[in-house]
């Protein structure tokens, strides 16, 4: 039988009971992923598992929960109802560990749902935009079905994969899902500034996608000599690779080269990676490994979140107990810049919600995640100022962070925590 079969005609290995995979962000087999949505009258109990996924997520339907019970790693937009709904979990694990959780058979993978470009004349095909765990979950799966489409980038590193490791192949021609780059507002633009002044030439980066890290990507444009090793980039580098800002000449992990374990991005982004070896894409348990990171002199770590409260306690997956996204790599890179030879962590945010909410706190809402403790934290940056908690006590802590939330709620923050403070 011919390996290149339709959609509907591929899906139908998957059984009952079964757990299937899906490549994670940009890679998301969507068409796959919809085909087997086709068949949820025919299905009971299949468990679907992944990171955060681009795009649409119908499987996710809480009225298929007899069908399908979908199991995040990191929840996105997409399927961050099924927690409260019924008909999805979430999995704690850091992303350098995931790929364990499948070649330990923690997780043992009955069918892996991938997103490829089309083999080469050697009969090898590219993961494209996202390797993460998806190496691993391809070894662990019993029968591995691919979208095979000729817009999916041609990366390097780990994600080339040979035909014969494929089972069933599904021609797709669709767009690669993308953002384009984000404006940011006057007071992201202030937090870049200050992420800026704390990065010295030679430093190694980790920033994810957004506006902040965009923000500090732009006050770049004079250093010098800076590498790249992060969980994943967006355009925001472009220019500085181009601009020989970015030249990884200083790294010491895979020096010479950009290091990620996925990417997301406009049509811009995926042309500059596609069949550059500039830039290699490898699996979350090495680009995330701390012991890893660390060999990086000067490893700037920037990363984000939901709320700090004022011993330092980071919440980056949750609102309350509300999960919101999940733990991603955020401590891999946290603890592997803070063991770096000249190392910095940093978490930056804007000093309140949209709402005016402030996001640095007295104490985390009931219920909320810690995703870095108080041990970890270095650094804390909003748009009032540098907060530097290394080596600090609790009390010198809080007046750090109370100095640099939002003046309307500093008084407030500072009555409520130190009321409770006194009475310990």
């Amino acid at each position: 039988m011919s390996k290149y079969l339709t959609a509907s005609e591929a899906v139908k290995v998957v059984k009952s009971g079964d757990r299937v995979y899906f490549q994670a962000a940009a890679a998301a087999p969507t068409i796959l992923a919809n085909a087997l949505t086709e068949r949820a009258s025919e299905l009971r109990n299949v468990e679907i598992c992944h990171l955060h996924t681009e795009g649409e997520a119908r499987y996710a339907n809480p009225a298929l929960a007899e069908s399908f019970h979908v199991n995040s790693f990191f929840l996105g937009a997409n399927v961050r109802h099924t927690l409260k709904a019924g008909n999805g979990s979430y999995t704690p694990v850091f992303l350098s560990e995931l790929p364990h959780l499948f070649r330990k058979n923690v997780l043992p993978l009955d069918v892996a749902f991938i997103h490829v470009s089309p083999p080469d004349r050697h009969g090898y095909c590219s993961l494209g935009v996202s390797v993460e765990a998806t190496v691993a979950a391809i070894e662990n799966a019993t029968i591995v079905i691919a979208q095979v489409n000729p817009q999916m980038p041609r990366t390097f590193g780990d994600g080339i994969i040979h035909v014969s490791e494929i089972d069933y192949l599904v021609d797709v021609d669709v767009p690669i899902y993308g953002h384009e780059p984000e404006l940011f507002t006057a007071e992201e633009e202030k937090i870049g500034g200050y992420i800026a002044t704390l990065i010295d030439d030679r430093s190694t980066l980790q920033m994810g996608i957004g506006s902040i890290p965009n923000a500090a990507l732009s006050k770049l444009k004079t250093h010098k000599d800076l590498g790249l090793h992060t969980e994943m980039f967006s355009d925001g580098v472009i220019d500085l690779i181009e601009s020989g800002v970015i030249n990884c000449d200083y790294k010491g992990t895979l020096r010479g080269r950009v290091l990620a374990t996925f990417l997301i991005g406009s049509k811009r982004l995926y042309d500059f990676v596609s069949d550059n070896p500039f830039i290699e894409l490898k699996e979350s348990s090495m680009v995330n490994d701390t012991a890893r990171i660390r060999k990086n002199t000067n490893m700037v770590a920037i990363n984000s979140a939901i709320e700090v409260d004022l011993t330092g306690q980071v919440c980056a997956d949750s609102i309350g107990p509300q999960m919101y996204s999940g733990v991603g790599g955020q401590m891999d890179f946290i603890r592997g810049a803070s063991l770096s030879a000249g190392g910095k962590a940093i978490i930056a945010l804007p000093s309140t919600t949209k709402k005016g909410v402030s996001r640095i706190v007295p104490f985390l809402k009931q219920g909320a995640g810690v995703v870095t403790t108080r041990a970890h934290i270095h650094y804390v940056i909003t748009e009032n100022g540098i907060a530097d908690l290394y080596g600090k006590t609790l009390r010198q802590r809080a007046s750090e962070l109370i100095r640099i939330a939002h003046p309307n709620h500093q008084e407030a923050i500072e009555r409520e925590y130190y009321d409770l403070f006194h009475k310990m």
